[in-house]
């Protein structure tokens, strides 16, 4: 099972409450990220975001903008009841909650110290590992019924024919009877396959590539 801590992002770009909202600033442009973890030692105290810092910047066109942003204090402006993970949280845990909360990264934090933060960006690339789409194969969709043991059906036929599975999905259980298992294969021209699916009794839609990064034609 994937935890948060195979996911997160260990060098954390953080900043002390009594930093400057101009220094805050300074690192969110430079480091191109919308949310800046508050530290005192290494536990957190608070969370900052882009909004934040341009709730208290006054506009770049007034002379007092320099004075403004070095006077406020971050921990003047800073969220202290942060949303966040624990290294052995699921991933599962961790995108569900960023999902619900329309936020673009979460704080990990072990004993009250800030260990790391995951971010979409590292659920999506968890996403490409556990699909097998950074390397060359195929996507195969096959439409089974919905009861126990079809999926050992399938599995057995690509054993036979020698083929390894880099990733495999449900579809949405929307229908009663049927549902769709979608498959990664470590093949790029995955017809046979298909025909000796559809020749078990299973219907079969493919997805053909010669590589991730090529257009892909589909097969119905």
């Amino acid at each position: 099972m994937l935890r948060v801590r195979d996911a997160m992002s260990r060098e954390v770009v953080a900043i002390g409450p009594d930093a400057g909202v101009g220094e805050a600033w300074g690192l969110c442009r430079e480091r191109g990220i919308r949310h800046l973890p508050v530290v005192e030692g290494e536990k957190l105290v608070g969370i900052v975001s882009d909004r934040d810092l341009r709730d208290v910047s006054p506009p770049r066109d007034t002379r007092d903008e320099e004075n403004t942003l070095g006077y406020v204090r971050v921990r003047e402006i800073m969220s202290t009841d942060v949303v966040t993970v624990h290294p052995l949280d699921t991933i599962e845990h961790a995108a569900r909650t960023i999902y619900e909360k329309n936020f673009n990264g979460l704080p990990v934090v072990a004993d009250g110290e800030l260990a790391g933060i995951i971010t979409s960006t590292d659920l999506v690339r968890i996403l490409v590992d556990l699909t097998g789409a950074g390397s060359e194969g195929s996507w195969i969709e096959v439409e089974v019924p919905n009861e126990p043991g079809t999926l050992a059906g399938i599995t057995d036929e690509l054993r036979n024919r020698q083929v390894n599975i880099a990733g495999i999905f449900l579809g949405p259980a929307g229908r009663e009877t049927y549902r769709s298992i979608v498959l990664r294969l470590e093949t790029t021209d995955p017809s046979s396959i298909a025909e000796t699916l559809e020749g078990a009794g299973y219907t079969v839609t493919t997805t053909e590539s010669t590589a991730p990064q090529d257009r892909n034609v589909e097969r119905r």
